[in-house]
C-alpha cells in the first residue's frame, strides 16, 4: 500500500485527542538543545508516558491499544493469521526440549490446557520414544490461579550435584524482577518455611543445603545505576535476610556485581570468584585467596569460561599478551586451577583454540570428559570436542550436517553425551543425542512441517556498507517469487552486543508471511556477533552509526537486485532491533513502507535515564558526556521525529511489564507522531514483559496484528 502524508491534519486535534496543550513540535526546541543530563520537559511533552504504571499513562495505552485492535483485528484476515499462529504454537508435536539432571529430562511446556505452563520430567529411554511419559513437577498455572498473580516461569537454580534443592524464580506479567522460593524436586513442592526472597532482579547460588550466595536489592545503597545488586551476601537457613553477612561489595557505578562457584563435574566448589561490571562489556574478576579478595590480571573484555577436569579455561574478547605470547581476540586459554588458586596471576597459561577467517565461539557445553564448543564458520555452524590427554589438549570437530545453524543444548555430567539442535529456514529443526565415547549421533526427535516451504529457496548475498564493508545478508524466497522486483519483502536484523542472528527454522513466519508470498530476509549486521568480537567492536560507541548503515546498504542492495521496492519493502527488529528500525526509517523514509518497531529503545538522548539503560552506555555512549552525546544525537531516532519528512507508517509494539527495555521509548515515539499528524500504530501488552506475551493466546494475537499490518503496507 503506497503511504499518503498526513502531515496537513490539524496539530491542534492531535493535541485535544492527546489532552495535552502545545505547539506543533517541529516548532519547537530539540531536546538536543538542553544541557546534557539535564531533561528539557519543555520541549518533551511526552516525558509523562515515562511512568510505566501511571494512571494517566495507562489511560493513554489503553487508548491508543482500542484504536489499534478496531484497525487491525477488523481485517478479515486477523482471524486466519490468528489461528494459524496459535495452532502452532499449542501443536503438541512440536519439539520437548529438555535438560540432563540426576533425576530425569526436564522440560518446561506450555500449551492450550497449560498456558502459564507446567514444568516435568521424563526419563531419557521414554524421552526416546514418541510419545514419552511425563510426571509434572511444577504447575505454574495452579500455582497463578492459587495466588491470585499473573506468574511467568523464569527457571529455576538448583544445588549440584543432585539438584533437589531448588530455588525458583517467578515473575509476576513477564518482568525481569522476580520473587524467589525454595522447591524440593522430590516431594514436587515448595518448602515450607524455606529460603524467600521478595521481588528483586539478581539471583542465587547454593553454597549448600542451607546455605546460599544472594544477589539483591537490599535497600538503600545496594544498587547500581543501572538498577541491578551491586553487593552480595551469605544468607543461612533461619537468618533473616537483614541478618545475612555481605562478602562482596561493587562500586555504585557498576553495572552489577556479585559472586559466583566454580564448581567440578561432581558439584564440589573448586574457586569461588566475584566480578565487577564496569560496563555492559567489561569486567574485573577477583578470585577469593586465603581470605581476601585478589583481582585478576584479565584483560576487562575477557573471562572464566568454565572448568574442564583441573584446567580453568578463559576466554578473551580482545588480544591478550602476556609473557611474551599473544592469545589472538576470541580465542580460548586454559591454566592449571591448582597452579591458578595458588598464583593466580603468574600461572602458565596455554592456547587452546583460535578462530579462523571468519569463524568465532558460540555458546559451550562440559560433559563427563569433554568440552564442546560450537563454532560459526561464514555463519554456518560446526561443534568442536576438546578433551586432555597426556596433558595436552586435543581437538575434534564433529561429524555433522552442513550449511545448518546447530545450537549446543544440554549436557550430562555423568556422561560424555549432550544435545544438539540442527536448524535452517526451510527445514523442520531437529535435535540430536550426540555420545562421545562412540561418536553416534542419535536422531532423537523433529519439529512437524510447519508451512509449505515447497519451492522457496534460500540465497546468500552480500550489501556493500558507506564505508566499503562487505554486509551479508540471507534472502528467503518463497515459491514463484517474481522477478519483477515488486515482492513484498520483510528485513529484518539486530547488529548489537555481540549477539549474532542466525538461520532457523521459520515456523510461524513460514505460515503466515512466506506462504502469502512475502520474501524474508536476516541481515548479518557490524554490532553482532556473526564474525566475532571485533565484527562487535567495530561498530559501538562512536561507530555505531555503521551499524545503521549496514541495514540500509541491505535494504538498498535488495532494491537494486530488483527482489522488492520501497513500497514493497518492510523492516521489523525488537530491542536493539527496534532501535535499528527506528534509526532506518527514520534516516532513509524514502526506502521503506512498513516498520515494526518492538520494545524499542527510542529517545537516545535520555535512554540512560528511563528503566535500566544506563546499563548499555558501554554499547552506545553516555549523552550526559559532550563528545559521546555528539555520538548520539545524529541517530536518535525520538527527535528525527521532528522533521518534516513523509514516514512510513510505523507500528510500535511495547509491554508494560518490560522492565528491561521501558515501554516509554515506544510510547513517546507514538504520541510525538501523534501530535506531528503523521500516521501510525502502537500496541502495548499489558501483561508481557520484554520476550513478548505471557502465554500462546497473546503471543498469536500479537503475530496475527503485525502480519496483518505487514500485509496491509506492503502487499495490498
Amino acid at each position: 500500500m503506497k503511504r499518503l502524508s498526513v502531515r496537513a491534519m490539524a496539530t491542534a486535534a492531535a493535541s485535544i485527542a492527546l489532552g495535552t496543550s502545545m505547539t506543533p513540535l517541529a516548532a519547537q526546541t530539540s531536546p538536543a538543545a538542553a544541557p546534557a543530563g539535564v531533561p528539557d520537559e519543555s520541549a518533551d511533552p511526552f516525558i509523562w508516558l515515562e511512568e510505566a504504571r501511571s494512571e494517566r499513562a495507562l489511560n493513554w495505552v489503553r487508548a491508543e491499544n482500542t484504536r489499534t485492535e478496531d484497525e487491525l483485528t477488523a481485517d478479515p484476515r486477523f482471524q486466519t493469521l490468528k489461528a494459524e499462529a496459535l495452532a502452532i504454537l499449542d501443536s503438541d508435536d512440536r519439539i520437548p526440549y529438555v535438560g540432563f539432571a540426576r533425576d530425569g529430562m526436564y522440560n518446561f511446556w506450555q500449551d492450550k490446557a497449560n498456558p502459564k505452563g507446567i514444568l516435568r520430567r521424563t526419563t531419557l529411554e521414554s524421552y526416546r520414544t514418541d510419545e514419552p511419559e511425563w510426571e509434572t513437577v511444577l504447575d505454574v498455572d495452579a500455582r497463578a490461579a492459587a495466588e491470585g498473580r499473573e506468574w511467568v516461569y523464569g527457571g529455576m537454580t538448583c544445588l549440584p550435584p543432585e539438584g533437589r534443592h531448588c530455588m525458583v524464580a517467578l515473575s509476576d506479567g513477564g518482568k525481569d524482577a522476580t520473587v524467589m522460593r525454595e522447591f524440593d524436586r522430590v516431594t514436587k513442592s515448595f518448602v515450607e518455611g524455606g529460603f524467600t526472597l521478595p521481588e528483586s532482579q539478581g539471583g542465587i547460588t547454593w553454597i549448600d543445603q542451607d546455605t546460599l550466595l544472594v544477589g539483591r536489592d537490599f535497600g538503600e545503597g545496594t544498587l547500581t545505576e543501572s538498577l541491578y545488586p551491586y553487593t552480595t551476601r551469605i544468607w543461612k537457613r533461619g537468618q533473616d535476610i537483614s541478618e545475612a553477612q555481605e562478602i562482596f561489595r561493587g562500586e555504585p557505578s557498576d553495572v552489577s556485581a556479585g559472586v559466583y562457584l566454580l564448581r567440578d563435574k561432581d558439584g564440589v566448589e573448586r574457586a569461588r570468584l566475584a566480578y565487577r561490571g564496569l560496563s555492559f562489556h567489561e569486567r574485573e574478576y577477583q578470585l577469593w585467596k586465603d581470605g581476601e579478595w585478589v583481582v585478576l590480571d584479565l584483560p576487562k573484555k575477557a573471562a572464566p569460561y568454565g572448568l574442564v577436569d583441573d584446567q580453568v579455561l578463559i576466554s578473551t574478547d580482545v588480544d591478550w599478551t602476556v609473557d611474551g605470547q599473544t592469545f589472538p581476540a576470541d580465542s580460548l586459554i586454559s591454566v592449571n586451577l591448582d597452579e591458578w588458586k595458588a598464583d593466580p596471576n603468574n600461572a602458565a597459561r596455554t592456547l587452546v583454540w583460535a578462530p579462523g577467517d571468519r569463524q568465532t565461539k558460540q555458546g559451550a557445553a562440559i560433559t563427563s570428559d569433554g568440552l564442546y564448543v560450537g563454532l560459526l564458520d561464514n555463519v554456518r555452524g560446526k561443534v568442536v570436542r576438546f578433551n586432555r590427554a597426556n596433558g595436552a589438549w586435543q581437538q575434534q570437530e564433529l561429524d555433522l550436517p552442513e550449511n545448518a545453524t546447530i545450537g549446543i543444548g544440554s549436557s550430562d555430567d555423568l556422561t560424555d553425551t549432550l544435545m544438539l539442535n540442527v536448524t535452517d529456514f526451510l527445514s523442520p529443526t531437529r535435535l540430536f543425542l550426540y555420545d562421545g565415547e562412540t561418536q553416534n549421533l542419535e536422531a532423537l526427535k523433529s519439529s512437524p512441517v510447519l508451512f509449505d516451504a515447497a519451492g522457496a529457496t534460500v540465497e546468500q548475498h552480500e550489501a556493500i556498507s558507506a564505508d566499503g564493508t562487505a554486509i551479508p545478508y540471507f534472502i528467503v524466497k518463497p515459491a514463484g517469487m517474481a522477478e519483477s522486483g515488486n515482492t513484498p519483502t520483510l528485513l529484518t536484523g539486530y547488529g548489537g552486543f555481540q549477539v549474532p542472528r542466525l538461520p532457523g527454522y521459520l515456523g510461524t513466519t513460514g505460515k503466515l508471511w512466506l506462504e502469502r508470498g512475502g520474501a524474508y530476509v536476516l541481515a548479518n549486521l557490524r554490532g553482532g556477533g556473526e564474525f566475532g568480537p571485533g565484527w562487535h567492536q567495530t561498530a559501538i560507541r562512536e561507530n555505531k552509526q555503521r551499524t545503521w548503515d549496514d541495514f540500509i546498504a541491505v535494504a538498498e542492495d535488495l532494491v537494486e537486485r530488483g527482489f522488492t521496492t520501497p513500497d514493497n519493502l518492510g523492516i521489523q527488529g525488537g530491542s536493539q532491533g527496534g532501535l535499528l528500525v527506528g534509526t532506518a526509517f527514520t534516516q532513509r523514509p524514502d526506502l521503506f513502507d512498513a516498520a515494526i518497531v518492538q520494545i524499542p529503545l527510542f529517545d537516545m538522548l535520555r535512554y540512560h535515564e528511563i528503566g535500566r539503560g544506563a546499563s548499555w552506555i558501554g554499547e552506545y555512549g553516555d549523552p550526559r558526556i559532550a563528545e559521546q552525546r555528539a555520538w548520539i544525537e545524529p541517530y536518535s531516532p525520538y527527535q528525527k521525529l521532528n522533521e518534516d519528512k513523509d514516514f512510513p507508517k510505523p507500528f510500535y509494539i511495547t509491554s508494560t511489564a518490560d522492565d528491561r527495555t521501558h515501554p516509554a521509548h515506544g510510547r513517546k515515539a507514538a504520541a510525538r507522531m501523534k501530535a506531528n499528524a503523521d500516521d501510525y500504530l502502537y500496541y502495548e501488552d499489558m501483561v508481557g514483559g520484554h520476550s513478548g506475551g505471557v502465554d500462546n493466546e497473546q503471543r498469536a494475537k500479537l503475530l496475527a496484528l503485525q502480519n496483518v499490518y505487514l500485509l496491509r503496507q506492503l502487499a495490498d
